[in-house]
């Protein structure tokens, strides 16, 4: 499916303020291409947006290009985009000093961070919903729904988080996506959150995935969910079809790649080539109905002459290729 540069200069229209579109930048819409479908044999499977990272242009409009390009209908959104769209400040990522293996950071750089941090956060608890709103109709109207929103952070103040399940609300977001934490108390101040929202908070893992890794959070608060990394628990050592199983009702989201076993050296490889079992996952979902979305996290590295929306769209031919033999 390719979607033309006239399409998009068009689209790009409807991202601007309302003031600005005109009839005609509205009415194209009425002559989009046809809505992509990842919904293949009732297993739900998208990307998250991560998966695109490494391309040029990292702008909301950009984005839904590559999710198109790639035949994806659903998505798990992350934040920065979403933000940059909505007109948000400057995070206060700034280079030099503070990075891994560098020098600390000047007195000035750390000052204009808390200054940037602060900008940011009075931002986020004064800033209108209704350009979330916009950028969801943008998105919805090229068929591809956003389930997912990545920019919940435990340390937040209650203002900004109340803020972030806004956002996810506006998205049209079943849940919002964090890394795993182990302290009770803020899971127990996320789950209550999420519990008042109605929109769950699903929790993101790396290696540190297991069958208990998130007794803990799931014991805590009911709005407490898995956004489980299938690929990254092969990565442990863990058996994926197992997790699964067991906890199918409270996994929100889950994400597939392909790595390898420890004792194969934890690869992270194109799809097929490592030891994480893809078709078994999806042909499992299938069976018992599983109803949550399957997120394509493209993070192999990607050959020469490719780049990431045709890898992207490389895994979703794998996971159509392995659901057509159920």
């Amino acid at each position: 499916m390719r979607f033309t540069r006239r399409y998009f200069g068009k689209l790009a229209l409807t991202a601007m303020p309302a003031v600005a579109v005109s009839k005609s930048s509205l009415a194209a819409l009425a002559l989009a291409p046809a809505k992509p479908n990842s919904t293949i044999n009732g297993v739900e499977l998208g990307t998250i947006t991560y998966s695109y990272r490494a391309m040029p242009d990292q702008s909301a409009q950009a984005i839904l290009r590559y999710v198109l390009d790639s035949g994806i209908s659903r998505i798990e959104f992350m934040g920065g985009p979403v933000e940059a769209f909505a007109g948000a400040p400057p995070s206060g990522g700034f280079g030099g000093g503070g990075g891994r293996g560098g020098p600390p950071p000047t007195p000035e750089q750390q000052a204009a961070r808390r200054e940037a941090a602060e900008k940011l956060r009075a931002w986020r608890t004064s800033v209108s919903m209704d350009r979330f709103k916009a950028l969801r109709k943008i998105f919805n109207d090229a068929g591809v729904t956003i389930y997912a929103w990545k920019q919940l952070n435990p340390n937040m103040s209650d203002g900004e988080m109340e803020y972030v399940f806004n956002v996810a609300e506006a998205l049209g977001c079943t849940h919002t996506t964090l890394e795993l934490i182990d302290e009770p108390e803020p899971l127990k101040r996320i789950g209550q959150f999420a519990e008042k929202k109605k929109i769950y908070a699903a929790y993101h893992t790396h290696l540190q995935g297991s069958m208990t890794a998130f007794d803990q959070a799931f014991a805590i608060s009911k709005g407490n969910m898995a956004n489980v990394d299938l690929g990254h628990f092969v990565g442990a050592g863990g058996d994926p079809i197992a997790f699964i199983k067991k906890f199918n009702g409270r996994i929100s989201s889950v994400h597939l790649k392909d790595r390898s076993t420890p004792s194969h050296g934890q690869g992270n490889l194109p799809w097929g080539k490592g030891d994480t079992p893809i078709g078994e996952i999806l042909l499992t979902m299938k069976r018992d109905r599983h109803t949550y979305p399957a997120a394509i996290e493209m993070e192999y590295e990607v050959p020469a002459g490719s780049d990431p929306v045709k890898e992207t769209a490389k895994c979703l031919d794998f996971c159509k290729a392995a659901l057509a033999k159920a």
